[in-house]
């Protein structure tokens, strides 16, 4: 099949098809005697299992060392286990950051009365310092 048809197939856009051959994620397609680039089924699977782990939060970076764990017949189940866990306490720390950013967001803005007064008055903007 063709870019166009396997970026439909996959539900991803060529230009994303592109950047990941680019990357490394995807193996160079053969070429016709046209000269088009001709992509097989296997690369809608790959393609697929690259959104989905990204859809998990991995990295491309990351993704291309689950892509070499999942071709490796030596790899055992508890490699990847290592890097889910790896992968669990990283979502973790983010979702603990962004719980802080929330809090001290909603200290701020709950004490900006938005009333008709001038924006400086506003503790939020006061927080984020001056801009002169």
């Amino acid at each position: 099949m063709k870019i166009g048809e396997l970026a439909s197939n996959a539900g991803v856009h060529i230009q994303t098809v592109r950047y990941y051959e680019r990357r490394g994620l995807l193996a160079d397609p053969r070429q016709s005697a046209a000269g088009y680039r001709e992509y097989d089924t296997a690369t809608i699977h790959r393609l697929r299992f690259i959104r989905r782990a990204q859809e998990l939060g991995f990295t491309l970076g990351e993704i291309s060392e689950l892509l070499v764990l999942r071709l490796d017949p030596e790899t055992s189940a508890s490699t990847v286990r290592i890097r889910a866990s790896e992968k669990i306490e990283e979502i973790e720390g983010r979702i603990h950051d962004l719980e802080r950013i929330k809090n001290a967001l909603s200290h701020l803005a709950s004490n900006c009365h938005g009333d008709s007064g001038p924006s400086g008055d506003c503790p939020l903007l006061e927080a984020l310092g001056p801009i002169e």
